[in-house]
């Protein structure tokens, strides 16, 4: 018999029985054993200190048999179960996360000048970060921006857009400036476009687009133009569009291309290795499964294969084998229909085919998730943690380190040194946070 359990069984008889104090059992004492012992474990508590080691409180109940009368005496003791072990053992545990430090951490950092969701955050030439209009909450929209300076951590007030959006296109030009397109403002859309000039810190009107798009997607296509898809009309099933529409960066003008085969919004549209893009997902008059192509050659859509699992307000992202991964999303029923699977598309197949699901359930994700070393992607909002999918193992692995609630469209802008500004979002109400996290890797 092993020291610790002779000590418990001369406890469990004692007169009073009473523990004197806590006894610590470590995984290997458990595990080791062999025979039965007059208590029982019964888990009932569990939480995660700040040390990051998982602590688990546990009934232990002794019991004592008489040969007589066969009576049980039986008390209920709390001790505590520490867990001192390496990150190898703790996967046991939570066989899909391995060690948090080999996949980074997540950091507050100063927070913004307002408080937004659904606003933009573009990467500009210099290395700094140009957040965009977004909402306070419901119907209090912004015209304002303002620039993330990495070098200081701090954000600053620059110019003015002509019209207070939110849910609108931003897009970096190979000129170094930023397009600005369509959006909700008030409780309809518009068709209204700008620049943004980080050298004068001013927003310009430009032409307008061919259609009205609230929420839509915009992807740089090869040749520096901008392809632009789907969105809302107006508010309702009847307002989603098929339509899309091409930007010309020569003339800052937009043309309007055939359409796509369903009506699309909250979907994903992800630029492929051989310059044709992938549309997916998002909502018509129903939640759909399909997937079609863009080719810039022919400025055609054409459909291929359907999703696993039909999604919207999911995130997309390139792999290096150029395959695509979708992850999250929810289903038509939205708040109540947060989704943690994901799946993967081949360009060389056509075909989808589900990989390994998150850790946790999650929607009105950036559309894009960031790509970093080694292909790896972050997918980080509607949840507090982050997660990176590893294209290695077809896992996703939990980010060290939380938000303080579940952020909905939020914003990921990967920086120069490879870390990634998650900023803003709204969690459980429309009240948006000025709060900013740092991802390093």
């Amino acid at each position: 018999m092993k020291n610790w359990e002779a000590a418990l069984e001369a406890r469990s008889g004692a007169a009073d029985h009473r523990l004197d104090e806590p006894v610590r059992l470590s995984l290997s004492m458990v595990a080791s054993l062999q025979r039965p012992l007059p208590f029982h474990l019964t888990e009932y508590y569990n939480f995660a200190p700040t040390s990051s080691l998982p602590v688990t409180r546990w009934y232990v109940s002794f019991f004592k048999e008489d040969a007589m009368n066969r009576f049980r005496l039986l008390f209920v003791a709390g001790i505590t179960l520490s867990f001192s072990i390496s990150f190898a053992v703790a996967a046991a545990f939570r066989a899909t996360v391995p060690s948090a430090s080999r996949v980074g951490t997540l950091t507050s950092a100063a927070p913004m000048l307002e408080p937004r969701s659904g606003q933009t955050a573009t990467l500009l030439p210099d290395g700094k970060v140009l957040i965009a209009g977004g909402m306070r909450r419901n119907q209090d929209f912004y015209k304002s921006a303002e620039i993330y300076d990495p070098a200081t951590g701090k954000f600053q007030s620059t110019g003015e857009m002509a019209e207070r959006r939110v849910g609108q296109i931003a897009v970096l030009l190979r000129s170094g400036k930023v397009l600005v397109a369509g959006g909700w403002v008030g409780r309809g859309t518009t068709d209204s476009a700008e620049l943004y000039d980080p050298v004068t810190g001013k927003f310009t009107a430009i032409a307008k687009l061919t259609a009205r798009r609230g929420d839509p997607r915009a992807t740089m296509l090869a040749n520096g133009d901008v392809l632009i898809t789907g969105g809302d009309d107006h508010d309702g099933p009847s307002g989603h569009l098929s339509s899309a529409e091409v930007f010309h960066a020569a003339s800052l003008s937009f043309q309007a291309i055939g359409a796509m085969h369903h009506a699309r919004v909250a979907h994903t549209a992800t630029l492929l290795n051989d310059g044709k893009v992938l549309i997916a997902g998002g909502k018509g008059e129903t939640l759909t499964p399909s997937a079609e192509l863009y080719d810039p050659k022919t400025g055609t859509f054409s459909e291929t294969g359907s999703l696993v699992t039909a999604r919207y307000k999911h995130t997309a992202g390139l792999l290096p084998d150029g395959r695509v991964l979708i992850a999250g999303g929810s289903d038509e029923r939205d708040w109540n229909g947060n989704l943690k699977s994901a799946e993967v598309y081949d360009p060389g197949t056509g075909k989808f085919a589900p990989t390994s699901p998150m850790n946790d359930s999650r929607f009105k994700l950036p559309e894009e998730a960031v790509q970093l070393q080694a292909g790896r992607l972050l997918v980080a909002g509607g949840s507090r943690e982050a997660e990176i999918f590893d294209p290695a193992s077809g896992k996703f692995l939990v980010v060290s380190g939380q938000m303080i609630d579940k952020w909905h469209y939020m914003t990921e802008t990967k920086l120069r040194d490879g870390s990634v500004l998650l900023a803003g979002g709204y969690a459980n109400n429309d009240q948006g946070t000025a709060q900013t996290w740092i991802y390093r890797p």
